[in-house]
């Protein structure tokens, strides 16, 4: 990576270096959240219909917790996703001013999905105790849906940046007669959209059945835990093998689309048939390889199915027109952990299946609990190595094959650059800090009233506290509510719906 920064800082403007390292430090910050915008609603929304449909308090009152972490978080993607829509038209002019009519649609897509999203979350967290529960929940429904049309916008403006096509270059360059279905919907959008939404999806599950995971090995082993673990970590699961052969197809989408990249991703050099797989290993600047694990033909056989499948490599194009060998290598390492992280997470869901198969509980040993908790984490990086490989590797382009990046970057002093990079960190330190600092004091809260609440019940009477039952001046429970609504109208009177 040092060898990559030094090539990029002799003979390109100045300003490229610290503009790229700013894009790279907000985006990779703010990818962190979208996992959560994407799929969190979802996940809380099975929650909550399971709570209605069979009257569970303990479901309803995970839901409604979820739905207040999920406002947090939005909350804090506010800022983050902020400062990357000023940073692509305050480091980047080049590329919005020229390119800005073919594929703006997806960022105004993406903008008023934001937006909506916004309301919807509003309007679900102000429905708690307020609406009648299944009004509450249908008002909630198409709040996935709001996510989702804003991961729409991003993809199709990112898939564009890699296969653009849907308009016309005139005597003077600039795109004429656009064509906004085109621009759309290019050839590399459906792989990559749904193989990032998947992606988002298996994230959030297996972040938030971690959390859990981690209560249940500190032995915190009652249903309100088994049920927030099962949930999330179910959906997560499911989807697992499902993302395996997305990111197969998504791979191969790749090889056939965008052939460059894909020599990059596996470090293939030279254009040829029998291609060996490289688990890991380095590209050096001769076109040999160091380290790393040599599998015989494999490539050509994941790329076309057999081993005479010709595989496009980085000198079929100029050095010029390529990335290189350093920034290859950072590809490689991060398609292949992300691949390697796949493959686990296929084995982690395949015995989480056995297990519910063979005795329909879950896993009762301590190491399967230590690997949902890991997975949390490791699904974090394997989103990071996602963005870090459709990024780099389509290098030195920022629009493919008709606009380098060194020709978009802005023509502000590196200086100042560096400065707004200084600032940038300490204020996303100062955010995250904040987002951890109260998201944890809200699971401090919620436990105290949930062990004040135990003793109360044990003591006194069975009282329970629902997001749509009755609650009382005495209700300890309540420390863990949202502020307002009594829950007194005759439709609160039941955890079950509007009976």
């Amino acid at each position: 990576m040092l060898t990559s920064a030094l090539q990029l800082a002799s003979g390109t403007p100045p300003q490229l270096l610290p503009s790229r390292e700013l894009m790279a430090f907000t985006l990779a910050s703010h990818i962190l959240l979208v996992p959560f915008g994407v799929a969190l609603p979802f996940i809380t929304l099975v929650m909550h219909y399971r709570g209605l449909r069979r009257g569970d308090p303990v479901a309803l009152k995970l839901a409604r917790r979820w739905s207040a972490v999920m406002a947090v978080q939005f909350a804090i993607g506010v800022v983050t996703g902020t400062v990357l829509s000023f940073e692509f038209g305050l480091l980047w002019p080049g590329m919005m001013g020229r390119w800005g009519d073919v594929f703006g649609l997806g960022f105004g897509v993406e903008a008023w999905a934001f937006f909506l999203e916004a309301v919807m979350i509003a309007v679900y967290l102000y429905g708690w105790r307020r609406l009648k529960p299944w009004t509450h929940f249908w008002l909630a429904v198409p709040l996935p849906l709001a996510a989702l049309m804003g991961a729409f916008g991003i993809v199709a403006a990112n898939s564009w940046m890699n296969t653009p096509q849907g308009f016309r270059l005139d005597q003077q360059g600039r795109p004429v007669d656009v064509d906004v279905q085109k621009a759309v919907f290019t050839p590399m959008f459906g792989p990559e959209y749904w193989h990032f939404v998947v992606a988002m999806f298996l994230t959030a599950g297996y972040v938030v059945a971690g959390v859990y995971a981690v209560g249940w090995l500190r032995g915190r082993r009652d249903r309100y835990h088994r049920l927030g673990f099962t949930v999330p970590f179910t959906i997560a699961a499911v989807l697992s093998p499902v993302q395996f052969f997305l990111g197969d197809s998504a791979a191969r989408s790749v090889f056939h689309k965008q052939p460059v990249k894909f020599a990059a991703m596996e470090i293939v050099w030279k254009t040829s048939t029998h291609v060996p797989e490289y688990v890991f290993g380095r590209l050096n600047s001769d076109g040999s390889i160091s380290g790393g694990i040599r599998i015989p033909q494999l490539d050509s056989i994941l790329a076309g199915f057999r081993p005479s499948t010709k595989v496009t490599g980085l000198t079929s194009v100029p050095a010029a027109d390529r990335p290189t060998p350093a920034e290859a290598t950072i590809v490689h390492f991060a398609f292949d952990i992300m691949a390697t992280i796949g493959s686990v997470l296929v084995l982690l869901a395949l015995w989480y299946a056995w297990v519910w198969w063979r005795h329909r509980g879950l896993p009762p040993g301590r190491w399967f609990y230590r690997c949902a908790a890991v997975a949390g984490a490791a699904c974090l990086v394997t989103v990071e190595c996602g963005w870090i490989a459709t990024e780099v590797g389509r290098q030195p382009w920022i629009v493919y094959g008709n606009m380098r990046v060194s020709e978009a970057v802005t023509h502000t002093r590196a200086g100042g650059i560096w400065a707004v990079f200084g600032v940038v960190i300490v204020v996303y330190v100062a955010v995250f800090w904040s987002f951890l600092a109260v998201v944890l004091k809200m699971r401090t809260r919620w436990r105290v009233a949930d062990e004040t609440a135990a003793g109360l019940r044990a003591a006194v009477a069975p009282e329970v506290d629902t997001p749509y039952g009755p609650r009382g001046e005495s209700d300890p429970a309540a420390v863990g509510a949202p502020a307002g609504g009594s829950g007194t109208g005759p439709s609160d009177r039941h955890p079950g719906g509007d009976r």
